[in-house]
């Protein structure tokens, strides 16, 4: 099955991208490992498709004393191969290393992956336990989100008519900074079936937790000092967030958060 006939625009700025995606039906695309399929299976039908992969402002860094300012349209192979600066000892290349395959992170962006937000993606987790803003520019101007917030439930964000992504701005971590990540997958490349992601900063007092692979929304745990130390504590918190139903998904994220948990003081940084 091939994708069911739309417009191509190519916009020359930022700007002529949200004139563009103001119009019913029309959609962002940039590295089009996510909907690309889903033109094809015609699960999505946009009347325009609106590439802003080459935009400037979508590709742009800027390094700021307390984080990093990342364009919409970098691709995952940028992170990896440490073609940007990183604001942490490392974290993100090590993420940006596991999502699919390398034919996928060529062109696959963060951007993307967040606009996307499916539950079972690396980066919705990973950016919601370090503490990531989303920038958004649309008609009404600019806004910025906390990743936990952008995103809505499955497939499902803030964003309204003619907004786009067009940053995301991780902050700094300090060197003795430690980073806790696990996924479970049946085979490398395929979607996680269960995720957590862990940061603990001594230097800003940070302890956050954050749950993906959901059926909804990614859970976190901002303050997760308590749940760090005490595994019941992290099944209560299944339990509570409606994870905890299906007995053989409960054990699976159990596993999955408590080995995230002692990947801290493991794998934090990476050799």
């Amino acid at each position: 099955m091939k994708a069911a006939r739309f417009d191509y625009q190519r916009p020359d700025d930022l700007a002529g991208a949200v004139l563009a995606l103001a119009d019913d039906g029309a959609k962002a695309v940039a590295g089009g490992q996510s909907l690309g399929p889903m033109l094809n299976l015609r699960l999505a039908r946009p009347g325009r498709l609106v590439d802003v992969a080459r935009l400037a402002k979508l590709r742009r860094v800027e390094e700021r004393t307390d984080g990093v300012l990342y364009g919409a349209a970098l691709t995952h192979a940028e992170f990896e191969d440490g073609a940007v600066p990183d604001p942490t000892p490392g974290f993100l290349a090590r993420i940006a290393h596991g999502i699919a395959y390398r034919a996928v992170r060529n062109r696959g962006t963060i951007g993307g992956s967040l606009a996307h937000a499916d539950p079972a993606a690396d980066w919705p987790t990973t950016l919601a336990a370090l503490g990531a803003r989303v920038h958004l520019v649309g008609p009404a101007g600019t806004r910025e989100l906390p990743v936990e917030a952008f995103i809505l439930g499955a497939f499902e964000t803030a964003l309204v008519p003619g907004e786009i992504i067009a940053g995301v701005f991780v902050p700094r971590r300090s060197a003795s900074a430690r980073f806790g990540y696990r996924k479970s997958c049946r085979k490398v490349g395929e979607f996680a079936e269960a995720m957590c992601a862990v940061l603990v900063d001594p230097a800003g007092g940070t302890r956050r937790l954050a749950i993906g692979a959901t059926e909804a929304r990614q859970v976190v745990i901002a303050d997760a000092g308590a749940a760090l130390g005490n595994p019941e504590i992290v099944d209560a918190i299944l339990r509570d967030t409606g994870l905890a139903s299906d007995p053989a998904a409960f054990r699976l994220r159990r596993d999955v958060i408590r080995q995230a948990i002692a990947a801290l003081d493991h794998e934090s940084h990476p050799a």
